[in-house]
């Protein structure tokens, strides 16, 4: 399924490595954008992070990277900055600019794809590819830095939602899905986020009836809970105007919605981490749009993003994951 980008403005671009069975996405606004971040998993990887504090001295960000590669995928942020430095983008420091480009990482390195890539790991080209072919749309579920992923029931995969607020506001998340934990309720194909669900975008198969006895017994992938194995990352976007600060608040509260669709979540092997980043579109006061709102927001669409991506990745009755 492929899904038109709601926010002007934005870009977001995919490339993917077969035989390595890995992949990298970014996203891109047309301008320097103020973005932050907040980091709940026990086992994290990232690149230029501490950047998006609000104490920190660079306001804006040129591109955010989500990748495959545990570690080895933080050097897609490097192919994304070339391209970048290509088009004059970054922060000045005369005679230069330096593109900003903040990442993070999730562990493909398990499944089934060819590990044995020689003396330097793909993802600093998949970085410059994915961030050279950015659109304003974009396909789900084995995509990108989706690609590889998997969950403890099977395929993970990249999910895009949004939702429009009066005035104009739209909040939207994309999430990739590799957790530790299960975004179905018990053995069953009942998503934790149906509570959420609008119009069927997962399938809308509600919850089920009768409740399973055993929905609260953890399902972890593989079995195991050792760190760095996992991780659910993503990014949050929103048209209206907000500070770093305020981008910051935001992450905080939208990281609840993991919680509504995997259990378990936040684990000591997942790294789960949320950007949140403002295009500054729509300058709209607060007594008519308040924090707490596009926080709530926020985390009702990482909740379904996360079950949109995990649903457009599932096998076919008779063929492969869909796209």
């Amino acid at each position: 399924m492929t899904v038109e980008l709601p926010i002007r403005g934005l870009r977001i671009g995919h490339a993917e490595d077969v035989d390595v069975r890995t992949g990298t996405s970014v996203i891109i606004p047309d301008h320097a954008a103020v973005a932050s971040v907040h980091v709940v998993g026990g086992s994290p990887g990232t690149r230029e992070t501490d950047l998006l504090n609000p104490l920190q001295t660079v306001e804006h960000i040129d591109a955010l990277v989500l990748s495959g590669g545990s570690a080895f995928g933080l050097d897609a942020a490097t192919g994304v900055q070339a391209w970048l430095r290509e088009q004059g983008r970054g922060f000045p420091v005369p005679p230069m600019r330096i593109p900003i480009v903040p990442a993070a990482i999730l562990f493909d390195l398990k499944n089934d794809g060819n590990k044995d890539w020689g003396r330097y790991p793909p993802y600093r080209e998949l970085g410059y590819q994915a961030a050279s072919q950015a659109t304003t749309s974009s396909s789900q579920g084995r995509h990108g830095a989706g690609y590889g992923a998997t969950t403890a029931a099977g395929p993970g995969g990249l999910g895009i939602v949004s939702e429009t607020l009066p005035g104009g506001v739209i909040v939207m998340a994309v999430m990739v899905v590799n957790s530790a934990g299960s975004p179905y309720i018990g053995e069953g194909r009942h998503f934790w986020a149906a509570g959420f669900e609008r119009e069927g975008e997962f399938g809308g198969r509600g919850f089920p009836q009768p409740w399973p006895p055993d929905a609260h017994v953890p399902r972890t992938k593989a079995g195991h809970s050792s760190a760095g194995m996992n991780t659910t990352i993503g990014i949050v976007i929103t048209n209206a105007t907000i500070s770093k600060v305020e981008a910051k608040q935001i992450a905080v509260m939208a990281h609840d919605g993991f919680a509504r669709a995997l259990y378990p979540v936040h684990t000591p092997g997942d790294g789960d981490l949320l950007f949140v980043l403002s295009t500054g579109e729509l300058d709209i006061e607060r007594d008519r749009l308040s924090l707490l709102t596009l926080g709530t927001v926020a985390a009702n669409v990482v909740a379904r993003a996360i079950a949109s991506g995990v649903y457009s990745a599932e096998p076919e009755p008779d063929g492969p994951s869909a796209d």
